[in-house]
């Protein structure tokens, strides 16, 4: 597994991202952090999210 595809690193966030728009999604990023938040929770997702920003 590479670096950026383990947990809070963003790989996943981006694949999930890429195959919701091939499927057609209108706003893929929104429905990934959705389903996110739904796996792993609101703090987490947050948690990640802010060392995303500061990456």
């Amino acid at each position: 597994m590479a670096k950026s595809m383990k947990l809070g690193q963003g790989g996943r966030f981006a694949k999930l991202k890429t195959q919701l728009a091939r499927k057609g999604v209108r706003n893929p990023g929104a429905l990934a952090a959705s389903i996110g938040r739904k796996k792993y929770g609101a703090r987490k997702m947050q948690k990640w999210a802010t060392a995303g920003r500061k990456r």
